[in-house]
């Protein structure tokens, strides 16, 4: 194991390495870094989209590229397409570009589930204005397994109370801290409607007043799938990877149950005081949390493999 690992994780790294592919694939990591700046760049909810995707892909059958994986014939229901991942889910294109870009220079070498870790990391880099900076090992292997029924069992939904959200995050292998400091990726991207205005909007809750009111202009009653609008999840700094959350949750004003949520144990809610009012505090938290969640169940031997194309296996 790299000792940059051992330092950072324990034993949570899993046979991963710091510059995995130095030898095999020396410029993979500029490749893909050159690829998300253009897109983030174009639209920063893409950068958003790229750390939502290594999330949902790293809690399900662990970081293996598994939510990549298109519907086929013989696998009609893949992750990608279960209520949780669609049609939310973004950044898949920014994958393939990546994935094609590299395999012109490294055929057969990497990993699709390595550029999504790459690619989030270089998102939440971009959109922080260069303030988060995280040193992601590489060597996993994708995998072949992808049912959206494991979507629905393992990804925690906005409705959670505080400790269901430390349970599903501990049956990763992460703790209460973890789990708040992850929390603060809702500080970027946009949510439909229809993932937090019964919990939120139309029963009572502990929501500020006036940005219930500034939802309900923005989002029907009874969203459907014909009608179901977006909103920042961060109304103040929309597209900036910051601890504005943080400020946002202490104030009420944050669209899930599951961010309110972390007011309502003292260890959480001052967890949330520290990322809301230390400055620097929750950006170095996050890069250490992020390499721990991306390092989830990685397969590195049997029964991966390093798929050809990310939507396929091989």
């Amino acid at each position: 194991m790299a000792v940059a690992c051992a330092l950072a994780l324990a034993s949570a790294c899993h046979g991963l390495q710091l510059g995995y592919y130095k030898q095999s694939c020396p410029r993979v990591e500029a490749m893909v870094r050159d690829e998300v700046k253009k897109f983030v760049y174009k639209d920063a909810g893409i950068g958003a989209g790229l750390i939502r995707l290594v999330f949902h892909d790293c809690f399900v059958e662990g970081c293996d590229g598994s939510v990549l994986l298109d519907p086929t014939p013989a696998n009609p229901k893949p992750e990608k397409l279960s209520p949780p991942n669609f049609p939310s889910l973004r950044g898949f294109e920014v994958i393939d570009a990546a994935k094609d870009a590299v395999e012109k220079v490294c055929p057969g070498v990497v990993s699709c589930a390595d550029i999504v870790a790459f690619a989030a990391r270089d998102a939440a880099y971009f959109l922080s204005r260069f303030r988060v900076k995280i040193n992601v090992p590489g060597g996993r292997l994708d995998g072949r397994r992808s049912l959206d029924s494991d979507a629905l069992n393992n990804l925690p939904p906005p409705n959670f109370n505080v400790n269901q959200l430390i349970g599903a995050f501990a049956a990763k292998g992460l703790d209460a801290e973890d789990m708040v400091v992850l929390s603060g990726a809702h500080t970027v991207g946009r949510s439909h409607c229809s993932s937090f205005v019964s919990d939120r909007v139309a029963a009572p809750s502990d929501i500020n007043g006036g940005f219930a009111n500034f939802l309900k202009q923005r989002c029907p009653a009874n969203p459907t799938s014909s009608n179901d609008p977006t909103v920042n999840q961060d109304a103040v700094t929309p597209n900036a990877f910051d601890n504005q959350y943080y400020k946002n949750v202490e104030a009420h004003k944050v669209l899930f149950a599951s961010d309110a949520a972390l007011l309502t144990s003292p260890a959480t809610a001052k967890m949330v005081s520290d990322n809301a009012n230390i400055p620097g505090w929750w950006e170095d938290k996050f890069a250490k949390a992020f390499v721990k969640m991306a390092s989830v169940g990685v397969k590195t031997g049997y029964p991966g493999e390093i798929r050809r194309h990310c939507r396929v296996v091989n």
